[in-house]
């Protein structure tokens, strides 16, 4: 009986389906006097930007406008809505599109705002008053509501899907010129199937790092319910998490500024599914500098504005062309002849020497060296790490002679990290850095 009646559900729930499937045709009305507008033509999705073909080849991040435009670079994206202003009108410069993002509290546990009527009112009036101000920017690309949220099928979400809808709708009305997407992680089918039956939203952005590779094959077999547009609004090497290699005490460890540049374009080429009729196009993570973890694991630029080589890696996926002057090259670092996955142990005040292998027959011509000890940052909140910038330690360096140093360890027991960025003369730099553990034995 038991399993007669999950026959007779399934039934009616696969009947259900189909019925809305069948309406749902991949036919896109004529939006051709909107500013921003995506098309199905020729068995493909088409973005539309003032009348054009608009293919999205960008990154996450609003500085080093300038280098983005040179580099081949279209769009950024942006969290800043205090700034968005002098953004905007910095893209304008540069003829950069902007997908403003509009932050929303994280609802996996934002009950103490999806259902306080009193918040909400704030938020909703805020957002549109935001919305009426910046539409009209020539640099606004489209509006981004949320990123990471949950779309679960829960009683308890329904106050969040309200939420989420009634801002959909009002952005529409406020500004119809405009699209509006939202960003989930990696390629789940359930969010994905309740942002295409319980929401509004124009089309799906993934934020997706190592489950790249299987974006392909998702796609395909999900097609059958969900074949909409979509945009990869954050891709790049792995980050600082499981099960990303790492020492015993669970420092992460980092990859050269050279070996990331090989694997930027080892990803594209191989896992971003380029050939998708319905890819709007994507966005590298993190064009600027930023701490997460390291101040180095995702910055494609330093503090200064000196570019890494996976700037110029970058150039070559948008114009197959590779910059006139490449930065420097690294292979590795090693601490008294060890490296990272050799788990280095110190007592406070050791003396330790670092020494930098640079590729063979590099030209150090010119090349400058910068060294540094950091205390490891692992402090996280809700899982995200600090974006505070970590101050170096001072007084460590014993001896400095360009590629090797010698240094005393800190007094204070703890995780560090040293680090070492190579500059040429032509604003490029490289970097890489090596984990070790203080233990006091007293």
């Amino acid at each position: 009986m038991k399993n007669r009646l999950k026959t007779i559900i399934a039934s009616i729930f696969t009947s259900y389906l189909s019925i809305i499937l069948l309406g749902c045709g991949k036919e896109t009305p004529d939006n051709s006097h909107k500013t921003v507008h995506i098309k199905y033509e020729k068995k493909q999705y088409t973005l539309y930007r003032n009348g054009k073909p608009f293919f999205i080849k960008g990154a996450a991040g609003f500085t080093n406008l300038k280098k983005l435009k040179e580099a081949g670079g279209n769009t950024i994206r942006t969290w800043d809505t205090t700034h968005l202003q002098a953004i905007l009108d910095e893209a304008k410069i540069y003829d950069i599109a902007v997908v403003v993002g509009l932050p929303m509290p994280m609802n996996n546990d934002g009950d103490w705002f999806y259902k306080n009527d009193e918040l909400i009112a704030t938020q909703y009036k805020r957002y549109s008053s935001f919305i009426n101000k910046y539409k009209n920017h020539p640099s606004l690309l489209c509006w981004c509501l949320g990123n990471e949220l949950a779309f679960p099928n829960k009683p308890r979400f329904l106050s969040f899907y309200r939420v989420f809808n009634n801002l959909v709708d009002m952005i529409h009305q406020n500004d119809p010129n405009h699209l509006v997407t939202t960003t989930i992680t990696n390629f789940q089918r359930k969010n994905i199937f309740h942002i295409k039956f319980r929401t509004n939203i124009d089309f799906i952005s993934f934020n997706i790092f190592g489950k790249l590779k299987d974006l392909r094959k998702d796609l395909e077999d999900f097609e059958w319910l969900w074949d909409g547009p979509f945009l990869i609004t954050e891709w790049g090497i792995d980050g600082p998490w499981y099960p990303h290699e790492h020492t015993a005490w669970r420092a992460f460890i980092e990859n050269t500024s050279t070996k990331k540049a090989e694997q930027y374009l080892w990803i594209y080429r191989h896992d971003m599914p380029v050939e998708n009729p319905r890819l709007l196009g994507s966005l590298v993570f993190y064009w600027g500098h930023k701490q997460e973890n390291t101040p180095t694991w995702f910055s494609l630029f330093d503090e200064n504005g000196a570019s890494s080589e996976a700037v110029g890696t970058m150039q070559y996926i948008w114009t197959s062309t590779y910059p006139t002057h490449k930065a420097p090259q690294i292979r590795y670092m090693v601490v008294d002849g060890k490296g990272a996955r050799d788990n280095l142990i110190y007592q406070p005040n050791a003396k330790a020497t670092a020494k930098l292998l640079l590729m063979d027959k590099a030209d150090t011509t010119g090349l400058t060296y910068q060294w540094q000890v950091l205390p490891e940052d692992w402090f996280q909140v809700n899982d995200i790490y600090s974006t505070k910038k970590v101050k170096p330690i001072e007084n460590v360096f014993i001896k400095q002679s360009k590629t090797t140093v010698v240094f005393r360890t800190p007094p204070k027991e703890g995780p560090y990290r040293i680090y070492v960025s190579v500059y040429d003369k032509h604003g490029n730099f490289a970097t890489c850095n090596t984990p070790f553990y203080v233990v006091d034995n007293k």
